[in-house]
C-alpha cells in the first residue's frame, strides 16, 4: 500500500514513542509499536504522529536535544536487541524500579546502557558479517553528522555530562589538532555511540516498513530551536549567537500568550538568519532532509518564528523582557524547495498570529493547525478554531502534546489549571455543547467526532482521547521544567472495542482511504 499525503481526506493518532507499553521502563521501537501499527491498520487509520525522536535533554524534554541528527539511544529495543543474537533472554529481566505505568526515565536510561555496552561488546567479538557491513555502510553514509556526535557524546560521557563550554578550550573551540588526539585516545567510546545510531536507525526502519506496508504514514516533529548543549552548537558556533566563550547572548521563547502571564523563557541560542541565507540555508536544509529520511511528513514546531522571532537578552529572568526580530521568511522555504522539491510540512501556526505568518504559509501551501479545545474560548463565532471556520488544507486536533486531554480540559481540574476561573469554564462548556449538539457523557468522543466531520483534509487525535484519560494523562505543562513526558499507555488500553468505534467514524465520515 502507498502512504498519505497531506491533501488527501485522512485520519490518525498522536502517540510518541515512549509512551507505549513495555517492560524496559520506557516506550520503544519493539513489540508495542508494532501492535499499536496494528490497531491503526484495523481502525483505519492513516497517520500516526509522534513528538521528537532525537536523545532528550533537560528536563527529559525531547525538544532540547543533544543533536537534531541523531536518535534517542532509549527507543532502542532491547527484545530486538535478543533477536539479533547480541543479548541473552535472561539479561532482559526488567529491574524492580521500572513502572510501566510513567516512563522511568533515570533508572530505565541506566538499565538500557548497561545492556547496550553488552550488546556493543559482542557485536565486536561475534556480530554477524552482514551487520558489520550495514554498520559500516551507515557509518559512512551520515558521516555528515555522526562522528562529530558520537565524539561530543563520549566527551560529556567522560566529563560526567558537564557543560562543552567547560571543557578545556582546545575542545571547546574544535582545535583539529586536539580533537585528532581525543579522537584517538577515545576511539572504542566513540565506536559505543555510533553504534548506538546504527541500531537505533535501523530498528526505526523496520518499524517505518511495517507501517508502510499497511498504508499508515508517519508524521515527526521538528523542534525550530536547537539546545545549547549540543553537538549541533558545538559543531557550528558560527551559526547561533554566542560571545567569544560560546555563551549565548540572546536566547528564545515566546512573549506572555493564553499558557502563561509571563511568557515562556526557553533558553535555546537564536540563530544567526544571516549567515544561514548567505550559505543558502545549507545546515538547515540538511536538517530537513534527515527528519524526511525518517518521516512521510513533518510538523514544524513554532511556525511564527520563521516570520519573526522573540529575543530575549539572556540574563532575563522571564520572557516579557524581550523584542521580535525578522525571521528568514520565504528565502529560507524557497531555498528548501529547491533543494527538496515537495515540501510535505505542517506549519505549527499556533499563538500570536499576525497576517503576514498566513501568508507565509500560504504562499507555500502548507496545512496550519486548528485545535478543537481553542475553540469555544472566546465564546465568538469568528473564531478560527471553530470547524465552519476550516480551509481543507489544514490539520485539526482536539489537543496537542501542551493541552489537556480533553476530558481534562472540559471537567476542569483546579490543582492543574489553576489560572482559569470556574465561570471561564462553564461558559466554555455550554458553548461546546451547544455547537456540538450533544452532551457531556463522552465528551472526548463528542469533540473527536466534529473533527472528523470538519472538511480539514487531515485529523489527528492524541491517544489519551481515545482512550478517554484526564488531566493524568497531560503530557507536558508549559513553562514547567520537571513532571512532563512521562506518560505512558498501559499495556491493553486500546482494545477492539476502540478500534471499532474508531473505524466507524473513520468511514462515516470519509477518512478511510481505499
Amino acid at each position: 500500500m502507498t502512504v498519505p499525503t497531506l491533501k488527501e481526506r485522512a485520519s490518525g493518532v498522536l502517540l510518541h514513542i515512549t509512551s507505549l507499553p513495555g517492560r524496559h521502563g520506557i516506550g520503544d521501537l519493539g513489540d508495542e509499536a508494532y501492535r499499536f501499527a496494528d490497531f491503526l491498520a484495523e481502525s483505519r487509520q492513516s497517520w500516526w504522529q509522534t513528538l521528537p525522536i532525537h536523545p532528550v535533554g533537560a528536563g527529559n524534554s525531547p525538544y532540547r536535544s543533544m543533536s537534531v541528527f541523531a536518535l534517542s539511544p532509549l527507543l532502542i529495543s532491547l527484545e530486538h536487541l535478543a533477536r539479533d543474537g547480541l543479548l541473552e533472554q535472561d539479561a532482559l529481566r526488567p529491574d524492580y524500579r521500572l513502572h510501566e505505568s510513567r516512563v522511568s526515565y533515570r533508572p530505565a536510561r541506566h538499565f538500557r546502557e548497561v545492556l547496550l555496552r553488552q550488546a556493543h561488546a559482542r557485536f565486536l567479538g561475534r556480530g554477524s558479517a552482514v551487520m558489520k557491513q550495514e554498520f559500516e555502510r551507515f557509518r559512512a553514509e551520515q558521516a555528515l553528522w555522526l562522528r562529530d556526535f558520537a565524539l561530543f557524546a563520549a566527551l560529556k560521557h567522560a566529563r560526567a555530562n558537564h557543560s562543552w563550554t567547560n571543557w578545556p578550550k582546545d575542545l571547546r573551540d574544535r582545535e583539529p589538532a586536539a580533537l585528532s588526539k581525543i579522537g584517538k585516545e577515545m576511539r572504542d567510546e566513540i565506536h559505543f555511540h555510533e553504534f548506538m545510531q546504527f541500531l537505533a536507525e535501523r530498528q526505526w526502519f523496520w518499524l517505518r516498513a511495517y507501517c508502510a506496508q499497511r498504508g499508515i504514514g508517519l508524521i515527526g516533529d521538528l523542534p525550530i530551536y536547537v539546545d545549547h548543549e549540543s553537538a549541533d552548537v558545538w559543531t557550528h558556533p558560527d551559526l547561533f549567537l554566542l560571545d567569544a566563550e560560546h555563551q549565548p547572548t540572546h536566547v528564545a521563547g515566546v512573549p506572555p500568550d493564553m499558557f502563561s502571564a509571563t511568557g515562556q523563557l526557553w533558553g535555546n541560542p537564536l540563530y544567526r538568519w544571516d549567515v544561514l541565507s548567505e550559505r543558502g540555508f545549507d545546515w538547515w536544509v540538511s536538517r530537513l532532509q534527515s527528519e524526511l529520511r525518517h518521516f512521510d511528513v513533518v510538523r514544524l514546531d513554532h511556525f511564527i518564528g520563521f516570520h519573526r522571532y522573540w529575543e530575549i537578552p539572556v540574563d532575563a529572568r522571564t520572557a516579557q523582557t524581550g523584542r521580535f526580530r525578522p525571521g528568514p521568511g520565504a528565502a529560507f522555504f524557497s531555498a528548501a524547495q529547491s533543494r527538496l522539491r515537495d515540501l510535505p510540512l505542517i506549519a505549527e501556526d499556533l499563538g500570536l498570529i499576525v497576517p503576514e505568518v498566513e501568508r507565509l504559509r500560504d504562499q507555500f501551501q502548507l496545512p496550519g493547525m486548528r485545535v478543537l479545545q481553542f475553540a469555544f474560548d472566546s465564546g465568538l463565532a469568528d473564531n478560527s478554531h471553530l470547524p465552519h471556520h476550516y480551509p481543507r488544507n489544514c490539520v485539526v486536533y482536539t489537543g496537542t502534546h501542551d493541552n489537556d486531554t480533553t476530558a481534562g480540559w472540559y471537567y476542569g481540574n483546579e490543582g492543574v489549571e489553576t489560572a482559569r476561573r470556574r465561570t471561564d469554564l462553564r461558559r466554555e462548556q455550554f458553548y461546546a455543547m451547544e455547537y456540538m449538539g450533544s452532551d457531556s457523557r463522552e465528551i472526548h468522543w463528542s469533540l473527536m467526532r466534529v473533527g472528523f466531520a470538519s472538511v480539514a483534509n487531515t485529523a489527528i487525535f492524541p491517544a489519551q482521547d481515545i482512550l478517554g484519560l484526564g488531566s493524568e494523562a497531560r503530557m507536558n505543562f508549559p513553562g514547567t521544567p520537571t513532571g512532563n513526558w512521562e506518560w505512558r499507555m498501559v499495556a491493553n488500553s486500546l482494545t477492539p472495542l476502540h478500534a471499532e468505534r474508531l473505524r466507524r467514524l473513520t468511514e462515516t465520515y470519509g477518512r478511510a482511504r481505499a
